[in-house]
């Protein structure tokens, strides 16, 4: 496997622009040679199978998708209560949606999930990662809810940015409103 990791995450970061731009079935090594703009051949010497590359994705997912130390830091210094909780899950969806091809390629993978065992066990994984992560991070943070309780914002938010992201069935209701009302009601 190549070594430079700059062009390793350039290359991921094109391959996610195929994802978002193609789907799944677009998701070749040629094609993220194409929008990466390197040499035919350059992407399977980063990641040597359409798995691996699929594997490479998710984590670069994750490394776009990570608050900063700065969020986080600002945070754990908050009064814990439903207002920092919905602060914290507004950030997340802000992420979410700015970065438009990353959770568009991520909705990708998890359809793709459904009809590939192995794409399902490497996104499962990370998203289990991700779960137990936010837990332990509102644990820590002092704020609200639970295990279940964290499971149901990610629900809830999955559900929000597809709308969002596609055909809004209440494009006049801002997201914000719509988060403030989700913490009200999972967090009684």
């Amino acid at each position: 496997m190549a070594k430079n990791e700059s062009r390793r995450r350039i290359i991921a970061d094109a391959g996610l622009a195929v994802l978002a731009r193609d789907g799944s079935r677009g998701l070749t090594h040629r094609a993220v040679d194409a929008a990466a703009e390197v040499p035919t051949g350059t992407t399977s010497n980063y990641f040597r199978s359409r798995d691996a590359l699929v594997a490479g994705l998710v984590e670069r997912i994750g490394e776009r998708l990570a608050p900063t130390t700065e969020d986080l830091e600002r945070r754990a210094a908050g009064s814990p209560g439903p207002a920092l909780f919905a602060d914290y899950i507004r950030d997340i969806v802000r992420r979410l949606s700015d970065d438009r091809d990353v959770t568009l390629a991520l909705f990708e993978l998890r359809l793709e999930s459904s009809r590939r065992p192995e794409v399902a066990a490497v996104l499962a994984a990370w998203q289990r990662a991700g779960l137990d992560g936010d837990v332990a991070f509102n644990a820590a943070a002092g704020l609200p809810g639970g295990r279940r309780e964290i499971a149901l914002f990610h629900y809830a938010i999955d559900g929000l940015l597809l709308d969002r992201l596609t055909s809004p069935i209440d494009p006049d209701t801002s997201t914000d409103d719509i988060i403030d009302a989700l913490v009200a009601g999972l967090l009684r």
